[in-house]
């Protein structure tokens, strides 16, 4: 019988990191690297959008026409979002729209994106339930599709948009074998020019680790204050492919030194025939 491939296997600890949830997972055999938390129900802000994304692509014609209503613009005025400065009336292809989402993170793209590819936000938020029931996240719940923190009519910030670093670990496992979500969480700068029917729009990410770490490819970075610093991040050195969950994080430079600590130690990992 030919021998085991080797894989990466765990000596020792992972770093410590700050974050209150952090997951690392290999790609490439499924195994768990490291897992601080990583089942803990926590808010997970924009990196909401991971799922956002992926339904669009999964499912929609992203050469349909979007029409940009007032109520993608209301979503960032009424809850302090961040923008990928759409204006109302312009008409933006899907598939625009989707680097407008996840490059500046905007929540005006994901209400628009919500609308087109739902018919309105609520049945997109039902599809978005209903396909992490289908992938066993079983601790996963969205009640928006950009991750904002919308509140009780008690005033408390409503409990019901969680998931965990695991599940969002294995969501984006999962997202990261289309090949069109690879391109885009990849990519650090997007340009449409204008044209009769819409401006021109310049988007870069604020995924910083995508220029400051050699190998990294994507994913998604999030931020609100019940969420705090939030990062999903993925890499690869040639020849394994590690993807990596940071959740509530104290400030945003402290999530992206984690995660290149996290990797550096992923990627130092012995290669072992796996354990029979």
């Amino acid at each position: 019988t030919p021998s085991p491939t080797p894989i990466l296997t765990v000596r020792g600890t992972p770093p410590p990191v700050s974050a209150q949830a952090a997951y690392l997972l290999d790609a490439d055999t499924g195994h768990v690297l490291a897992d601080v938390q990583g089942e803990r129900r926590l808010p997970m802000a924009s990196t909401t959008k991971v799922m956002t994304a992926l339904i669009t692509i999964q499912t929609a014609d992203l050469n349909q026409i979007v029409t940009i209503k007032q109520d993608a613009i209301t979503q960032v005025q009424q809850y302090n979002g961040s923008s990928a400065n759409l204006v109302v009336g312009d008409q933006i292809r899907l598939e625009d729209l989707l680097y407008g989402l996840m490059l500046p993170s905007g929540d005006d793209a994901a209400i628009a994106i919500a609308d087109a590819v739902g018919g309105t936000t609520s049945n997109f938020v039902r599809t978005m339930n209903l396909f992490a029931g289908r992938l066993h996240l079983t601790q996963t719940h969205y009640i928006n599709p950009d991750g904002l923190t919308y509140l009780t009519p008690q005033g408390r910030p409503d409990p019901n948009q969680y998931s965990s670093a695991s599940d969002l670990a294995h969501l984006t496992r999962f997202a990261m074998a289309n090949p069109f979500f690879a391109q885009l969480v990849e990519l650090q700068h997007y340009v449409l020019p204008a044209s009769a029917v819409h401006h021109a729009y310049t988007w870069d990410s604020i995924n910083t680790l995508l220029s400051t770490y050699p190998g990294a490819i994507g994913v998604k970075t999030g931020y609100t204050v019940e969420a705090g610093y939030c990062l999903v991040f993925a890499a690869t050195n040639g020849q394994h492919h590690l993807i990596g969950v940071l959740l509530h994080e104290p400030d945003a430079a402290q999530r992206f030194a984690d995660a290149r600590a996290l990797l550096n130690w992923g990627f130092a990992l012995p290669l072992l025939p796996p354990a029979s």
